[in-house]
């Protein structure tokens, strides 16, 4: 008998009829073959989308606390009607929010991290032979405090819940059958990777790839969870993510990723001098902003400019905290540009193959694309660009590296 953790997203958890007739089917189907399950579920589609509007058409600043308390609400609805569909077919289940649960959490609001799990209660009810529902995307503080973990959060939750269960794998449901080598809605022949290593999907999902949220990989990763992303629609094995192995770097290019959720903020005109940048970043940092891309340019008469990425939805916020420091330090002035993205190319091979970045630049330089920023790593190579070229970009860099091909015909010999 295996213990398995199902994460069902807010597309499956759409309706009450996918919820009965999709979801639920899901759950028993695994728990007739005897296994032990604990499925973790997302708000039904929309609705935190919903209870954010709510509060927004109060403030655009809301305390972060309070804003918790509301959003972490639907994943509450959607974990009861789970529970109770599963008890109306003949399943005994229980519904668990995240402090039911034991999931620990630090105090950043809205974007908290899991500190530790109790996993007491769910094995008290596994052992009572329930299927376990819990919600995903929040937690409570050592003050009792409700929080949520960030978009895509649910993703996080069960991965963490299976780590700290040991379960012996995670499946995440959701509305594709995998990742692909680009978004399927802008490169039409986008293929699904079969296998892709962890530090290929913490690259891939950390650059804009919505399928998984970069902490549940980072879990994922730390502890050896094995991932399975399938379709809550289909009974395809979808895409493993897993150790890596030998035969993964004969691939240059796995996959593409873009983000269009970004902004640039350019500080101009700041004394080039020990110390100045790091009044910018501990400001930012001090208010719990991420921080992506940062650029600095060559100083020139004792000054130069900086420029960095942030989440649009903390544009506003880092904007003013940086038009802040940037009167204290003497900079001239801050200048904020919303209409970026980012578009990426990832993969293992990239390590041990030399031309790569100068045929991704060449792609772009072709097309007449302009790069505003650069960033790479070992397997990864990353471009801000005007956020008009976005889906001329990917389509053509999914072009020159074949991604259309099978993988076996594009591996290295």
């Amino acid at each position: 008998m295996a213990l398995v953790v199902q994460k069902f997203g807010g597309t499956s958890m759409g309706s009450i009829d996918r919820i009965v007739n999709r979801v639920a089917q899901k759950v028993i189907s695994e728990k007739k073959k005897g296994n032990d399950v604990v499925v973790v579920v997302s708000a039904m589609a929309g609705e935190t989308d919903r209870l954010i509007n709510l509060v927004k058409s109060i403030t655009e600043e809301p305390n972060e606390r309070d804003m918790d308390f509301v959003v972490s609400t639907g994943e509450q609805v959607s974990a009861g009607l789970l529970s109770i569909a599963l008890n109306n077919l003949g399943f005994p289940a229980v519904a668990l929010s995240g402090w039911q649960a034991g999931i620990r959490t630090d105090r950043a609001f809205t974007k908290a991290r899991i500190l530790s799990i109790n996993t007491d209660k769910i094995k008290e009810y596994l052992n009572e032979g329930k299927i376990v529902v819990i919600t995903g995307f929040q937690g409570i503080t050592e003050n009792g405090e409700v929080t949520t973990l960030g978009r895509g959060g649910s993703d996080t939750s069960a991965v963490a819940i299976a780590a700290a269960l040991n379960a012996d794998r995670c499946d995440i449901y959701t509305d594709v059958d995998g990742v692909y080598t680009a978004d399927p809605r802008i490169v039409p022949d986008a293929r699904r990777i079969p296998v892709l290593s962890y530090e290929e999907m913490l690259e891939l999902a950390s650059l804009g790839a919505k399928v998984l949220q970069i902490r549940s990989v980072e879990f994922a990763m730390k502890y050896r969870v094995p991932l399975r992303v399938r379709s809550t629609f289909a009974e395809d094995e979808g895409t493993l993510i897993k150790e890596e192995d030998e035969t993964m770097e004969r691939v240059i290019v796995r996959g593409i990723a873009h983000n269009k959720n970004e902004a640039r903020i350019t500080v101009e005109r700041v004394p080039d001098k020990p110390g100045i940048a790091a009044k910018i970043f501990d400001a930012l940092a001090d208010a719990n902003i991420p921080v992506d891309m940062i650029v600095q340019n060559v100083s020139v008469d004792g000054f130069t400019d900086i420029s960095f990425t942030v989440e649009k939805n903390d544009a506003s916020k880092a904007e003013r905290i940086t038009k802040k420091v940037a009167e204290e330090i003497g900079a001239r002035g801050v200048i904020r540009d919303d209409k970026i993205a980012k578009v990426s190319i990832v993969g293992l091979g990239m390590r041990s193959h030399a031309g790569v970045a100068g045929k991704v630049f060449e792609t772009l330089a072709k097309y007449g694309i302009n790069i505003l920023m650069i960033s790479t790593s070992e397997i990864k190579i990353s471009c801000i660009i005007d956020e008009k070229f976005t889906e001329l970009a990917v389509r053509v860099l999914h072009e020159a590296f074949e991604l259309d091909k099978d993988e076996k015909e594009r591996a290295l010999i």
